[in-house]
C-alpha cells in the first residue's frame, strides 16, 4: 500500500451524500433480482403465461437500458440533484402501481415506468457523489467503492429478501417495500444534498442536448427485437407481427447507425466502437449479461414450478449464485492489477462456461446439492471477468470519455440482459413442467456457448489495457449490475 496518500476521512457532508445516493443504487439493483423470485407467484395470481412474465422483467430492463445515456445528459442540463430526486419520486409511485396492479398488463406498464425512473437515478447518483468528493480523488475512490458495494449487496440479498416478503405478505410486497426506501431517499436528498450541487459548473445549456432521434430509434429497435423474440413461440415464427417486428428492428438498427454517424452530439459515439479493445469488451459484456439474466429467469421457474420450492427456499437456493460475486470481485481487482484484463476475462469466461455446461445436465429430480457446483462456478467466472472487462473499456478510451464509455457499456449490458430474458424465457414457455426443464437445459447450453464466444472476444483485448494507473480498482467501482 502506498503510504504517500493516506485516505482522507469521510466528512459528515460526504457521508450523507453517499448514504443518500446509495439508496438509488439499492432499489434499482434490488428490483433486478427480487422480481425473479416472485414470477411464479405473479403468474399464478394474475394468470400470466411465461411470455407475460418475460415482459414483467424486460419492461423494466429495456426502459432502464435505452434511457440511461440520455438521463445522464439531462442531468448535466437540468441538474443531477433535480433528476435524481425526480427519479426517486417516480420510482416510488411506479412501485406502488406495481404493488396494486389489478392485472398483468398494468404491472408491465408500471414496471416500464420503474425502468424510466431507474435510468434517471443511476447516472445522476454517481454525478452527485462525484461532485461531493471532487476536492479529493482518493476520497471519491473510496466513496464510489462503497456505493458499488451497496448495489452488490442488494443484488445478493434480492432473492432471499424476496422469498421472505412473499412468504409473509405475498408477491405485491416486493414492490411496496420500495415505498419507504424511496421516501427516505427523497427526504435525505432535500435535506442533505445542497441545492448548489444542481447548479454546479456544467457546459452551457445550449451546448448540451439529448440525441432525440437516436434515442427514439434505439427504443424502437431494441423493443421490436425483444418483442419478436418473446412472442415468437406463442405466435409462431412466420406470424406477420413477428416478421414485421424483426424487419422493423433491423431497419431501425441501420437507421440508428446512420443517425449517430451524422449527429453532432450522438448518444453512442461511433468512434469508440472503432477501438478493437473497447468493442470486444462491450460485446463480452453483452454475452455475459445475456447468459446470466436469461438463466436466472429460467432457474426461477425451474425451482418453483418444477421442484415445487417455496419462494423462500428458492431465494436461499440462489444465495450461492448471487453471493459468490462478492468474493470473486475482490479477487478480480488483484488479478487484473497484476496481469491485465485479458487473462482474467479469458479465465473467467472458461470457468463460467463450465458452470453453465454442468447446469445443462440438471434434471427435474436433481438434488439442489448437485447444483451447488455450477452455482459457484458461474459467479466465480463472471465475478473475475466483469471487473476486468470494465478495466479494458475504461483503459481503452481517453480519461475525459470514461463516463461515456462506462455508460455505453452498462447500457449494452442491460440490453443484453433484456434479450437474454426474452430468448431463454421463450425456450421455457409452454404448458406443464416439461418445457421448463428442457428450456433450462437448452438455456444452460446456450449460456455456455455465449461464454465461449466471450472467450474468443477476450483474445481481442489488448494485453496492456490496464496500464493506466488505478484502472483495475476503478473498474471494480464502475462495474454495475450482474
Amino acid at each position: 500500500m502506498n503510504s504517500d496518500h493516506s485516505p482522507a476521512p469521510f466528512t459528515p457532508d460526504v457521508a450523507r451524500v453517499l448514504l443518500t445516493v446509495s439508496v438509488a443504487f439499492v432499489v434499482t439493483q434490488l428490483d433486478v433480482t427480487i422480481v425473479n423470485i416472485a414470477l411464479p407467484s405473479i403468474g399464478s395470481r394474475l394468470h400470466a403465461p411465461v411470455s407475460v412474465l418475460q415482459w414483467i422483467v424486460d419492461a423494466y430492463t429495456l426502459a432502464f437500458a435505452v434511457l440511461m445515456l440520455s438521463a445522464g445528459v439531462l442531468g448535466d442540463r437540468f441538474g443531477a440533484r433535480r433528476l435524481f430526486a425526480s427519479g426517486l419520486g417516480l420510482f416510488a409511485i411506479a412501485s406502488v402501481a406495481c404493488g396494486l396492479a389489478p392485472n398483468a398488463l398494468a404491472l408491465v406498464a408500471a414496471r416500464a415506468i420503474q425502468g424510466v425512473s431507474a435510468a434517471a437515478m443511476l447516472p445522476n447518483s454517481l454525478a452527485l457523489l462525484n461532485q461531493a468528493c471532487r476536492h479529493d480523488p482518493h476520497l471519491r475512490a473510496r466513496a464510489v467503492g462503497l456505493w458499488t458495494a451497496s448495489g452488490a449487496i442488494s443484488i445478493a440479498a434480492g432473492p432471499v429478501l424476496g422469498g421472505i416478503l412473499i412468504a409473509t405478505w405475498g408477491w405485491r410486497s416486493i414492490f411496496l417495500v420500495n415505498l419507504p426506501i424511496c421516501l427516505a431517499g427523497l427526504a435525505a436528498t432535500y435535506a442533505w444534498i445542497p441545492r448548489r450541487e444542481e447548479q454546479a459548473a456544467h457546459a452551457p445549456r445550449t451546448s448540451i442536448g439529448v440525441d432525440l432521434p437516436g434515442q427514439v430509434i434505439a427504443i424502437v429497435a431494441l423493443t421490436a427485437f425483444t418483442a419478436a423474440v418473446i412472442e415468437m413461440r406463442p405466435l409462431g415464427a412466420s406470424h406477420p407481427l413477428i416478421v414485421g417486428a424483426l424487419i422493423g428492428s433491423v431497419l431501425a438498427g441501420i437507421a440508428f447507425v446512420a443517425v449517430e454517424a451524422r449527429s453532432g452530439a450522438p448518444m453512442v459515439p461511433l468512434a469508440l466502437l472503432r477501438d478493437k479493445t473497447f468493442s470486444a469488451a462491450v460485446a463480452f459484456g453483452i454475452c455475459v449479461n445475456m447468459a446470466y439474466y436469461g438463466t436466472v429467469f429460467v432457474l426461477s421457474l425451474f425451482l418453483q414450478r418444477v421442484r415445487a420450492e417455496t419462494p423462500l427456499q428458492a431465494g436461499l437456493a440462489f444465495l450461492p449464485l448471487t453471493g459468490g460475486f462478492l468474493l470473486s470481485n475482490v479477487a478480480s481487482g488483484w488479478v487484473v492489477a497484476r496481469y491485465g484484463p485479458r487473462r482474467p476475462m479469458m479465465i473467467g469466461a472458461v470457468v463460467g462456461a463450465l458452470g453453465y455446461a454442468l447446469l445443462h445436465f440438471t434434471q427435474a429430480g436433481t438434488p439442489l446439492v448437485a447444483m451447488l457446483l455450477p452455482f459457484l462456478l458461474i459467479p466465480a467466472g463472471m465475478g473475475l471477468a466483469v471487473p476486468a472487462m470494465t478495466t479494458a473499456v475504461l483503459a481503452s478510451v481517453e480519461p475525459k470519455r470514461a463516463g461515456t464509455a462506462s455508460a455505453l457499456l452498462n447500457t449494452a449490458r442491460q440490453a443484453g440482459g433484456a434479450v437474454g430474458v426474452a430468448a431463454f424465457g421463450a425456450l421455457a414457455s409452454g404448458a406443464g413442467t416439461a418445457p421448463v426443464v428442457s428450456g433450462m437445459r437448452i438455456s444452460a447450453a446456450v449460456a455456455a456457448a455465449l461464454l465461449f464466444a466471450g472467450l474468443l472476444l477476450a483474445t481481442l483485448v489488448h494485453p496492456e489495457a490496464h496500464t493506466r494507473k488505478g484502472a483495475a480498482k476503478e473498474a471494480q467501482r464502475e462495474s454495475t449490475g450482474r
